[in-house]
């Protein structure tokens, strides 16, 4: 999976905007981030999954997956490797951190 990849399945999803935080791209929904590219480093990027999302995708594909350390992992913050993701399964998780943030409105039109 490529930058270019990541960025382009968090646009593709209803009123996504792409904005900067801390020198890294994030991806928001409502004006809350529920993706970010770029961090720690430009091989990775993060997810914002329920801990029980995290919990699964973690468990399914853990060369993916990595729970981010401290209370942000504890509340589904987790870490993509992108070489190890295919499209299908960074997809579904990049629907998942934006189903998880995204106001009712929009959970009901998709």
């Amino acid at each position: 999976m490529t930058r270019a990849a990541f960025r382009k399945l968090a646009l593709s999803l209803p009123e996504t905007e792409e904005r900067q935080h801390m020198n890294h791209p994030d991806f928001r929904v409502a004006g809350k981030i529920f993706a970010t590219l770029g961090y720690p480093d430009k091989t990775r990027g993060v997810v914002k999954l329920s801990p029980e999302d995290q919990h699964y995708f973690s468990k399914d594909y853990p060369d993916v997956f990595i729970p981010v350390k401290g209370t942000w992992g504890r509340r589904g913050a987790t870490s993509v490797q992108l070489k190890a993701a295919t499209k299908d399964v960074l997809a579904k998780a990049i629907h998942a951190a934006w189903r998880n943030t995204a106001p009712k409105r929009l959970l009901k039109s998709t």
